[in-house]
């Protein structure tokens, strides 16, 4: 299978468990690797016949940025949802990574990894 590949998608969100810390927002950055068929956009150097990742992008920030959640967990399921239902991919591989989580021991960044498959 072919894929897009799209890494280092960051943003200022609002998702944490703690009110305070929905309420502040956080960095977050994501990597997503887009699983579909590249054939006929390589022979015909169309957009129209691939996924336009610059539209995938802004799909990935407006939730990032518009919606809130408690759990990255939850933030990185949408965002699978989303690309599966919205754009022409068979499966999607997300790292959703929250970077300088708000936690004592200092840390680059929390994340989840998942994969989701079009049924």
């Amino acid at each position: 299978m072919d894929k897009l590949i799209l890494k280092g998608i960051r943003f200022h969100g609002h998702h944490g468990v703690p009110e305070a810390e929905r309420q502040v927002g956080g960095h977050y950055e994501i990597d997503a690797t887009l699983g579909c068929n590249l054939a006929n956009s390589g022979r015909t150097d169309t957009l129209t016949d691939t996924i336009d990742y610059s539209d995938a992008v802004t799909r990935i920030v407006e939730i990032g940025t518009q919606q809130s959640f408690q759990l990255i967990e939850a933030l990185a399921e949408k965002i699978a949802t989303v690309i599966l239902t919205e754009f022409a991919v068979e499966e999607v591989h997300l790292i959703v990574k929250k970077l300088h989580p708000p936690i004592k021991q200092p840390i680059d960044y929390f994340a989840v990894e998942i994969f989701r498959r079009n049924v």
